[in-house]
């Protein structure tokens, strides 16, 4: 065997192991608290990787000792609603800005790209007044007005970008056989621009289900909580000894996202791969 190929197998060799490496280091804290959630007791501490009995007590008080299918249902309406409507607002802004010329328009494109190297929580005291006065503190209205104008201006630049990349034939040719603008938009443009407004409803769906700071600081009736803020307080109450059924709720917030995940990995990918080269 040449020397050639000996380097080259052993550069597989490697590239498989750590293929391997990477694997394992994903999949077994995610075996772990799955384990864990169904473990025996309060502890997530135990003497061997598999418990001695499994049980799917703390799932059942989950659902009939607190107030988890509230916060559940609080935050899938949230994150739902935020995914619609953010992936509306979000494509005809990128759309007026991608084909349409206007006076403003760059200054508007400008400030947008400036307003997203800011994180949102630098506004927090700007956003408790703005909710205050509009009425809408401690309702989910004001959270997701909060959520969908946060998200304009990084995912409109986004899929701005896409856009670009589309020939303007298209509109062009649509127009000559009469189509009008919103015609346009719905049959023309958005069926090619699947990827990317999968990637953007994805992200918008996800965000609610790990945002704690928002939830925290504008809802304030027991009824309105969402997940996070609702498990922290469940937990500090508790002292800190529900452990296993914090691994139990961990799991059940898990499930939309991996299904959803799962349901668009091919869009997902296709969308991340384009707003990486036309963004």
């Amino acid at each position: 065997m040449s020397k050639t190929k000996i380097i080259d197998k052993i550069l597989d060799g490697l590239t498989y192991l750590g293929l391997i490496l990477i694997t394992l280091s994903v999949l077994l804290p995610l075996t772990w608290i799955v384990l864990s959630s169904m473990q025996v007791g309060n502890s997530l501490y135990s003497s061997s990787f598999l418990p001695n009995s499994l049980t799917l007590d703390h799932y059942k008080t989950l659902f009939t000792k607190t107030d988890f299918p509230i916060w559940y249902m609080n935050t899938l309406k949230i994150a739902t609603l935020n995914m619609i409507l953010g992936v509306i607002i979000t494509t005809l802004t990128a759309y007026t800005f991608s084909r349409y010329k206007f006076k403003g328009r760059k200054q508007a494109m400008i400030g947008m790209l400036v307003l997203q190297m800011f994180p949102s929580f630098l506004a927090m005291t700007a956003i408790y007044i703005l909710i205050t006065k509009m009425g809408l503190m401690d309702t989910h209205a004001g959270l997701l007005i909060v959520y969908i104008a946060g998200q304009i201006p990084y995912n409109s630049w986004l899929v701005k970008g896409y856009f670009d990349g589309i020939p303007k034939s298209l509109d062009e040719a649509a127009r000559v056989d009469g189509a009008g603008h919103l015609t346009i938009f719905l049959k023309i443009i958005m069926p090619i621009t699947k990827p990317i407004v999968v990637f953007v409803a994805l992200t918008n769906f996800i965000g609610p289900w790990f945002d704690f700071i928002f939830p925290k600081l504008l809802l304030r009736s027991a009824d309105k909580k969402t997940l996070a803020v609702g498990i922290f307080e469940w937990i500090s109450s508790r002292a800190n000894d529900n452990f296993t059924q914090f691994a139990a709720a961990s799991i059940l917030i898990a499930v939309p996202i991996a299904v959803l995940f799962m349901y668009l990995q091919k869009h997902i990918v296709a969308g991340l791969s384009a707003g990486a080269t036309k963004g």
